[in-house]
């Protein structure tokens, strides 16, 4: 009954896909990029495949994507005669990455119906298929079983509130069924999949670990970005929101006059939020586009970057940083900063599912704080104080590089299973 139930709401979420598309921008993307999809790769894609395995990754969004990419390109390196497939569902992670060159194609996923699935499986003929994190389809996970491909997890994380290990979950545990092997993060998930049945199992940690480390090695130099935090202390807001900037516009009008500067990365680029922004910070402030324009930036207290990929090159520049979402949909990638030595800060409201903002909290290299004077009182001592701040950036820095090894755990295992 319960599958029966799934494939009724994955039509009726297709259609309500198509139907609200109109008016919503990301939505109607996402709609756009999926027409025609499966009769463009019945015509071509075996085509350029031209005989090669094919070796399928699947990314959720830009996130996933950036955690899958240390394997996506270690796979490269060890097959290169391979063809790699990445597909994504949202297009917060297609239109950024569709044209990374570290694949041969790259698409959206089409729905989970059973006929998608059915279809796009016959066509591309994965030897091997990833999924990143999450996404565990129903339908693609059958008929890959079906294919005969191997089907890997990797850096997926499982707690005891998910509907998998609920007395109610069967049909959702038998997705998990369809997997040879998941990579995990931690021993609970471990645990909880044995729970179920699920013996396929082993640590591997989380290949955002290798990801940020490499972001260090390839960091640009921004020489505009050094002029305008000259020799004064900078904080890093990065992947804010509107309740982020609630509780960090008064901490940074509080401490005006403390030669503490700020460059503010926003989650999405709106002009109008950021304008308002602007009017209740109490410096000047100063977009990057201007920035990018020839105006010199060293004269003004805040930067605001408005425009996206930048942000893990910033930290380079940061003596302190503020991670958003966790007052709201929840907590951003803490882990760039982390590699780039910063004492880190985040609201205490949704970061509890992310193990690596426990794991730091816990050792003293990040802080969740509930509102503004906590935050003010963080900012200030580390302001006051810069050893208190060296000191927690280090245990971030070596928390990060005790995490590195996901992605080589990870390719042995493809090279016992595919050869």
């Amino acid at each position: 009954m319960v599958k029966i139930i799934y494939q009724v709401a994955i039509q009726v979420f297709a259609f309500l896909f198509r139907f609200v598309a109109p008016f919503n921008h990301k939505i109607k993307l996402g709609v756009e990029g999926r027409k025609g999809l499966l009769r463009c790769l019945r015509s071509s894609f075996q085509a350029q495949v031209a005989g090669r395995p094919v070796a399928w990754f699947h990314a959720a969004s830009l996130g996933e994507f950036e955690q899958g990419r240390p394997v996506i390109e270690a796979y490269r390196n060890a097959y290169p005669g391979h063809f790699i497939l990445l597909t994504f569902f949202s297009p917060s992670g297609y239109e950024i990455r569709k044209d990374y060159a570290g694949a041969d194609f790259i698409c959206y996923l089409p729905i989970d119906t059973p006929s998608n699935a059915r279809e796009f499986v016959e066509i591309v003929n994965p030897q091997i298929a990833f999924f990143i994190k999450y996404e565990f389809w129903f339908n693609y996970l059958r008929e890959l079983r079906k294919n005969g491909s191997y089907i890997l997890s990797f850096s997926s994380i499982f707690r005891p509130d998910q509907i998998f290990f609920k007395p109610y979950g069967g049909f959702f545990r038998k997705k998990l069924s369809y997997f040879d092997h998941f990579f995990v993060q931690n021993q609970t998930s471990v645990s909880l999949l044995e729970s179920i049945g699920v013996t396929a199992a082993s640590i591997a940690g989380d290949t955002r670990f290798d990801r940020v480390r490499a972001i260090v090695s390839n960091a640009r130099e921004l020489p505009e970005i050094g002029r305008f935090k000259g020799t004064g202390q900078c904080l890093i807001a990065g992947s804010v929101w509107e309740a982020d900037m609630q509780v960090l516009i008064p901490a940074l009008n509080a401490l005006t006059g403390k030669s503490l500067k700020a460059i503010i990365a926003p989650h999405e680029i709106r002009a109008e939020e950021i304008a308002g922004w602007r009017s209740r910070l109490n410096g000047r402030s100063i977009l990057y586009s201007e920035v990018a324009a020839g105006q010199d930036a060293a004269g003004f207290d805040y930067l605001i970057i408005n425009n996206i990929g930048m942000l893990s090159s910033l930290y380079r520049y940061g003596n302190m940083a503020y991670i958003g979402g966790s007052f709201g949909v929840g907590l951003h990638n803490i882990l760039e900063a982390a590699t780039f030595g910063l004492p880190i800060v985040f609201g205490n409201k949704s970061y509890h599912r992310f193990q690596e903002a426990v794991d730091l909290i816990e050792r003293g290299g990040a802080f969740a704080v509930a509102d503004g004077d906590q935050l003010l009182k963080m900012m200030e001592n580390w302001v006051d104080n810069p050893a208190d701040a060296r000191n927690a950036g280090n245990i971030s820095t070596e928390y990060v590089k005790s995490g590195t090894g996901a992605t080589d755990l990870i390719m042995q295992k493809v090279k016992q299973a595919i050869g």
